[in-house]
């Protein structure tokens, strides 16, 4: 107490209010560091004792602090100039004026009210690198009896922090307790925001479990680092319940706190569940700002909802805001991602009319915008703008000129770009890499992707998970399953191989987030948290950890190779490393299952699926619906996907029920408009249940089901995908119903679609078999001509003899309307036929001999052709190709 006392008035120079034993105390506490002279060998202590408020006057001298001084801003300010000027210009300064400074601020901090006034204390610290001298103020302060408070070392902790001395900080909290000083929620606070700026998050949760234990009580500041925290890495659950224990504590939530879990819940795409969100926040009477608004406008457009993100422009305008660069941005964004680029265009012209000048962002995405519309050449110019009006280029505007060279086909100018960065600016980003690794990857450059992915370490530039799972998958693909398998194990084991083996191992491991968690709390719980931080950044820094999106792509690839037994132990391994399988886990492995014909213990995966909490996607139907209906199982397919509409949220199950009836009864037509009207309704419609089922009929020969779906979904103007079309075309080829199938066929055309070439030798040929629909083979080749179909490639499969030939030709070669005569193997041709073929004048008109060979007229424009194979001999065949001008 007589401490306090005596650092209370000293700080306050109270000097009339000392008592004798008070100032001997403090005289004790300032001996040796605050006189400018030692004291001569041999003198008695009383007499080297210097008065205690002579020596605070001589440091109130040093640094001009005025001896009314309450935390004043400008006083500091004077004090730092001071300081910085005695040390860095004086060639022989004071030894005794850091020590005095280190003195004054571990007495007077708590009394510095503004950011600022701190903040010049930590510049002041690290400018003269007194961080060990105010340490040593502090241990001197103890020895003479003055109560170190917590206040005095949370002035060095953030001191540490602040200068990105994040280790020296949290080493500074260890050792709070040697100076018997507890930390308070201020410190506690401290400490949370250094770690979690490091995005050390288990550290960061650990010492809050080390704040509830010490009987210290969050505050608002508290709570909202925590749930920023936990949205960051991905854990909104935890977030939503730190909102609850805020509740509970009496601790009023505020635009900050709402705000966070907001962009937390759009992140993980639960933009209706922040939109609540928002409307809870309302409710408590809580105003909200731009920059919630903001949040949503772009969780909205993130989600391509821009109707509901444009409607909010409203509720901005209501509340006297006005749309600002960040809400531009999130519509232009979202504009960009709908693929309304002209919208997006018409958005930026008004935002620049308005007076509103783009950021490095908002260039960003129009980089990325102009890249995906395929207009690379005006993301490069916007690039050179962006640099003239004095903004530089960050690696996303790069990466976004480079992913669009990519989806382009232009590898080469994307690596060339990439290569001219990297020399000029020094620019080498992992994100940069993995773009070009996956373009390789997607164009079975497997080997040129392992060359690149092998310098990224050799150019400081480590591989992300993302980095490992595109080369992983490429290898899968490429069937190179084994090298895949040794990559895997490579980015299991990371950097450091002896950090793995010894997580890995005996009584204490580690092997997934939770058991990392519990180690953290106990290393803190022990005091050893300086240890706990150099675990977790050397953990950070070993390399990279496998996610469940890696073994998803080696399962898929052990699967698609036939080995399943190789999938289910990397199944089971995930599970031991404390992942959870997801619906691509189960949904892949279901289909392996089928592709080995285990229909039965697919089922069972479904069920463990649903045992252990895993709720299914879509994914994980529409790969037990694709094969039900590969086994003309349709009404168990159909009952599947109602059992999936069941549980997703807000469908009624009645009306579910009704329609699962109309499908018994064989109603298909009444199901189908019923189906659609509750997606429609819901804003969440799939055309994948309704092709998976119309491919089923089809295969199961039921070719008037399978028409009713088409038309339906025709009439809603619901694109059929190519596969459905020529399932359909297959079937009623089968069936003889020609007129259909050339309908299905046409649609195909008029939607764009090339269809393959083995189904369009198909419908061909069943129409020149059949005795009415030749004329319509005639039409669907010239179609097929027009829109670029290669049709040298279906001369093979027309092969008709003579007497179905003749009647197509014309009896006049020279009509300007001639028909398209279709190219036939014939060399079994009739003498009719090949003196038709043979005539002079025919040969005259259309063709020129040179050195006894034929070659085809190149002055002839836009023509219908035939072409012909005949037998010259010993098995040479000539092409001979007749030309007929159309006007």
């Amino acid at each position: 107490m007589l401490g306090i006392i005596a650092q209370y008035r000293l700080v306050a120079a109270d000097s009339e209010h000392l008592t004798a034993e008070e100032r001997k105390v403090v005289a004790v506490a300032l001996h040796n560091f605050l006189s400018l002279k030692e004291g001569r060998d041999g003198q008695a202590q009383e007499e080297r004792l210097i008065p205690p408020m002579l020596a605070f006057s001589k440091l109130r001298k040093a640094f001009k602090i005025p001896s009314g001084f309450r935390g004043n801003q400008d006083a500091l300010r004077r004090s730092s100039v001071v300081s910085v000027e005695r040390v860095s210009l004086d060639p022989e300064p004071n030894p005794q004026l850091g020590l005095r400074f280190c003195i004054w601020v571990a007495l007077k901090f708590e009394d510095l009210h503004t950011e600022e006034s701190c903040d010049l204390v930590s510049e002041i610290l690290y400018t003269n690198n007194w961080f060990s001298l105010y340490w040593e103020a502090l241990e001197l302060l103890k020895k003479s009896g003055v109560l170190i408070t917590s206040e005095s070392i949370r002035a060095l902790i953030r001191s540490y922090s602040l200068m990105g001395l994040t280790e020296k900080a949290v080493e500074t909290f260890g050792r709070m307790h040697e100076l018997d000083c507890k930390p308070d929620i201020h410190t506690y606070n401290t400490i949370l925001k250094a770690v979690l700026r490091k995005e050390l998050f288990l550290l960061a949760f650990a010492v809050y479990s080390m704040v509830l234990k010490s009987n210290c009580c969050p505050d608002e500041y508290t709570y909202n680092m925590l749930i920023d925290g936990f949205c960051k890495s991905g854990d909104i659950e935890g977030a939503l319940e730190t909102l609850t224990d805020m509740d509970q504590s009496d601790t009023l939530p505020d635009i900050i706190t709402f705000t966070t879990i907001m962009s937390g819940l759009c992140q993980m795409k639960k933009v209706d569940e922040a939109n609540r969100l928002f409307n809870v926040m309302k409710e408590r009477g809580c105003q909200p700002d731009l920059i919630s608004y903001n949040v949503l406008i772009n969780g909205f457009c993130k989600q391509g909802r821009l109707d509901e993100a444009v409607s909010f422009l409203q509720l901005i305008e209501r509340d006297g805001y006005d749309l600002q660069l960040n809400g531009y941005s999130s519509l232009i964004d979202g504009l960009f991602r709908a693929r309304r680029y002209n919208e997006a265009h018409l958005l930026y012209t008004r935002m620049l009319k308005e007076g509103i000048m783009p950021d490095v962002v908002l260039y960003t995405i129009m980089i990325r915008g102009f890249s995906k519309e395929g207009r690379v050449g005006e993301a490069v110019k916007m690039l050179d703008e962006m640099t003239q009006s004095g903004l530089i280029p960050d690696a996303y505007c790069y990466n976004a000129v480079i992913r669009g060279f990519c989806d382009i086909g232009l590898l080469d100018r994307a690596r060339s770009l990439h290569l001219e960065i990297s020399e000029n600016d020094g620019f080498h980003n992992t994100c940069t890499h993995t773009i070009i690794i996956c373009d390789m990857c997607k164009r079975g450059m497997v080997r040129e992707a392992q060359e690149i992915f092998n310098q990224m370490e050799n150019l400081g530039c480590f591989p992300s998970v993302v980095t490992f799972n595109a080369l992983i998958n490429g290898l899968c693909k490429a069937g190179k399953l084994q090298e895949a398998n040794l990559l895997f194990y490579k980015m299991e084991i990371g950097r450091s191989p002896s950090l793995f083996f010894r997580l890995s191992q005996g009584s204490d491991r580690v092997f997934d987030g939770v058991s990392l968690q519990k180690k953290m709390e106990q290393m803190c719980e022990a005091g050893q948290i300086l240890n706990a931080y150099k675990f977790l950044t050397q953990l950070a820094d070993s390399g990279v950890v496998p996610d469940i999106m890696t073994y998803n792509i080696l399962i898929n690839g052990f699967c698609k190779s036939g080995n399943i037994s190789g999938a289910f132990k990397l199944f089971k391994d995930l599970q031991l490393k404390g992942l959870s399988p997801d619906s691509v886990t189960y949904g892949t492995l279901i289909d392996g299952l089928y592709r080995v014909d285990r229909e039965e213990d697919a089922f069972k995966i479904h069920e463990h699926m649903l045992k252990n909490g895993c709720k299914p996607s879509f994914s994980v139907y529409r790969v037990l619906m694709t094969w039900l209906c590969r086994k003309r199982k349709i009404s168990m397919a159909f009952s599947l996907y109602m059992e999936y509409l069941k549980n997703v949220a807000g469908r009624d199950s009645d009306s579910i029920n009704a329609l699962n009836e109309h499908f018994v009864r064989g109603e298909v037509e009444q199901t189908i408009r019923g189906l659609l009207k509750l997606d429609f309704r819901f804003r969440e419609f799939d055309v994948a249940p309704y092709t998976i089922l119309l491919i089923g009929f089809c295969l199961a020969n039921k070719l008037d089901e399978a028409l009713i779906i088409f038309s339906v979904l025709d009439e809603f103007n619901i694109n059929i995908n190519p596969t459905s079309c020529v399932h359909l075309i297959s079937g009623l080829c089968v069936e003889g119903k020609l007129d259909n199938a050339v309908d299905i066929f046409l649609y195909s055309l008029d939607k764009g679609f090339m269809l393959r070439q083995k189904i369009c030798k198909q419908l061909l040929k069943h129409l020149l078999d059949s005795q009415d629909k030749k004329d319509y083979a005639i039409d669907l080749v010239g179609r097929m001509n027009s829109v670029g179909y290669p049709l040298k490639k279906y001369h093979s499969c027309m092969a008709v003899s003579s007497s179905t030939l003749l009647p197509l030709l014309p009896p006049v070669f020279g009509n300007l309307m001639a028909p398209l005569l279709i190219g036939c193997d014939v060399r079994n041709m009739t003498a009719e036929t090949l003196e038709i073929l043979s005539n002079k004048e025919i040969a005259a008109t259309h063709l020129e001999s040179t050195e006894g060979k034929f070659k085809l007229l190149e002055k002839m424009v836009a023509v219908r052709f035939i072409v012909v194979m005949l037998h010259i001999s010993n098995g040479v065949y000539l092409h001979l190709h007749l030309g007929f001008r159309l006007l």
